[in-house]
Parts: structure tokens; sequence; C-alpha cells
């Protein structure tokens, strides 16, 4: 089972304008083939399909762990779509064509769909597919193949990085970054283990190291590269079996955190009337919730 907390695992700056069509690319690091849609599924998938669990137990622990902040990282890149699209419309009655922007914007989807928020899709309005998930039951192979998804994740990080100067969409990639290359390098640290080959050596890929984008370099300052979260009360503390010794950027050892990082704040989105969300009429709508809250206290 699973608990959630009400934050968002950083904070997010405040956009000083609307970025639709960036909104757009930034998609494709939720639903695109190596978005986190896919490295979430995939870990979580593998954790409930796991075979010899209570012989295996830190292979499994790191998986099940890591598929946890993957929910996370959802909700990170979800809150930085719709930051990006909020104030792309004005309200307007529907004669006016209020929505006007979103026929030329990058993805129309955003506008016709979702109400101006985070799609389950790709940059193109494809939509994530369960063809993503890779799921061998061959413990080798499949953490191969994790290493590989977090991999092509990064180069896919750092491509929308290049293609939008957004401040919200480089603080989330630049986090995310650093929390990949944590996964990345947890992977190899497990086929390691199991193959004695120094998987780890093959890193970064691409061969850029996180400290050429500032966004990324200031977590590293912090350490947080260093850092496996755990995000569990009682469980999963057999990852440190796996997690532990020097990193292999050589600034200090990793380190196992119990519980999750500080967090920041997730972004209140206001009405958009035009898009009937959360109706027409807010105000209605609002007061429903006001006298339900009053006669619940």
């Amino acid at each position: 089972m699973f608990l959630r907390i009400d934050r968002l695992q950083i904070e997010l700056p405040k956009p000083s304008q609307p970025d639709p069509n960036a909104a757009a690319a930034v998609q494709e690091l939720l639903g695109g083939r190596f978005g986190e849609m896919s490295t979430l599924m995939n870990y979580t998938y593998q954790s409930f399909n796991f075979r010899g669990r209570d012989k295996l137990r830190p292979y499994y622990d790191l998986i099940a762990n890591i598929a946890t902040e993957e929910l996370g990282h959802i909700e990170l890149v979800a809150a930085t779509v719709n930051l990006m699209l909020t104030g792309a419309t004005k309200a307007a009655p529907p004669d006016a064509a209020p929505l006007g922007v979103g026929a030329n914007a990058r993805n129309t989807h955003h506008f016709i769909v979702t109400a101006q928020t985070a799609l389950v899709g790709n940059s193109m309005g494809q939509a994530w597919s369960g063809d993503y998930v890779f799921n061998s039951g061959n413990l080798v192979l499949d953490l191969l193949h994790n290493f590989f998804l977090e991999c092509g994740a990064r180069l896919h990080k750092i491509r929308v990085y290049e293609m939008t100067s957004n401040p919200v969409a480089r603080e989330m990639i630049g986090y995310l970054l650093v929390r990949g290359g944590v996964h990345a390098t947890a992977y190899a640290k497990a086929l390691e283990t199991l193959t004695g080959v120094e998987m780890t050596k093959l890193l970064p890929i691409p061969k850029i190291e996180n400290a050429k984008f500032p966004e990324a370099r200031k977590y590293e300052e912090r350490g947080v590269h260093r850092n496996l979260y755990r995000f569990s009360l009682e469980d999963y503390k057999e990852i440190s079996k796996i997690w532990r010794g020097p990193s292999p950027t050589g600034d200090g050892d990793l380190q196992v955190v119990d519980g999750p990082p500080p967090g920041g704040v997730v972004p209140t989105l206001p009405p958009v009337p035009e898009e009937f969300a959360p109706e027409f009429d807010p105000g209605t709508i609002f007061e429903i919730a006001r006298k339900l809250q009053q006669a619940a206290s």
C-alpha cells in the first residue's frame, strides 16, 4: 500500500508568463517512452511481480523503493506543465472564442482535453502506453533494462532542457537529472553485485556531467546526488546493502535517508471559467464546498 504527502519533491518557481509550447515539449518527460510514467510503471510492475523476494530482498527493496519515488516525479512534471499553461487564456463568453490561442498551440490536447493541464501522454499528444513496461522476470535483465531506461530518460531531459529556457522547466529538469543519476547509479551497483561488471564506469550517459547544468549543480552541491531516500515508515531497509560506499563522483559516501526530501508546496491552480473548470461560474461550486466544510466543522 502507499502513503501520500501533499507536497512536491522540490519547490518550483512561479512563472512570469504562460508558455504552452514549452509545456508541450515537457510532456515528453511525463508520458514519453522514456518519461516518468515509464520509469514508475516499469519499476512498479517489476516489484509487484518479483519472484524469490525472501532470498533477494535487497534487490526487491531497491526496485520497489525507487518506484515510489517515481510517483512523486510524475507529480513534479505534471505540476511543471500545469504552471507553464496557467494564464494562457482569459475568461470570456464562448462566442468570443476565448480558447483561440489553443488553436495555434503545439499541443491542442492541452486546451481541448484537459482544461490546460498535464496529459498522460508525450510531446505529440500520443497517450502513454503499457507496452512501454518491461518486466521479464529475470532479475539481471530487468535491472539492465532499468539502467538503460534511466540513461534514455536522462538524454531526453537534456534535450528538452536545450529546447527551452523556461525557469520552471529547467528547475524541474535540473532536479530530475540529479535524481535520475541516483537511480542509474543504484541499478548499476545492483548489477555489479550480481555480475561483477563495473557498470558505474559507463556513467554518465550522455557523457556530460550534471554540474554543467546550473539547476542540477546546486542540488549536487547539497549532496542530493549521494542520497537514496527511503519512501516508507518501516520497510525497504535493505536498500542500504546496495546503496553504500563512496560515491562514483568521488565527493563523499552514499547514504540512505529515512523518509522523503523536505519538498515544496503543490501549486494551487486557479479556475479557468472559459474551460468550465471547475465550472463556468466557479463561485457557485466554491460556495457549495464552503457550506460543506462549514457543516463538517
